[in-house]
């Protein structure tokens, strides 16, 4: 597992790794280029979470995302009040990866 000071340092790496895409959550699957994954599509590989030291609208979690076709990409989301609403599989799938 790797260490970063910041969300964009551990985009920026994630990426260089081949991790190139960017995922987008919505309520029972992440997308990409309009292409749909269910929570059994995907697996997470990494994820970094960050706290705002003095913002909390600083916190974010960031996840690195496999598909199952092989796809690689990114997922930022906030966490707490700032999250983005979610299914509860999206969820569960989301909290699987002990941080």
């Amino acid at each position: 597992m790797y260490v970063y000071d910041t969300v964009s340092e551990a985009i920026n790496d994630l990426k260089k790794r081949g991790y190139t895409l960017d995922f987008n959550l919505e309520e029972n699957c992440i997308i990409c280029n309009h292409e749909k994954f269910e929570p059994l599509d995907f697996e997470i590989t990494e994820v970094y979470r960050f706290e705002g030291d003095s913002d909390p609208a600083d916190e974010a979690i960031v996840y690195a995302i496999q598909s199952k076709t092989g796809v690689k990409g990114v997922l930022v989301n906030g966490y707490g009040i700032y999250s983005d609403p979610i299914s509860d599989d999206m969820a569960k799938k989301l909290n699987t990866f002990k941080i």
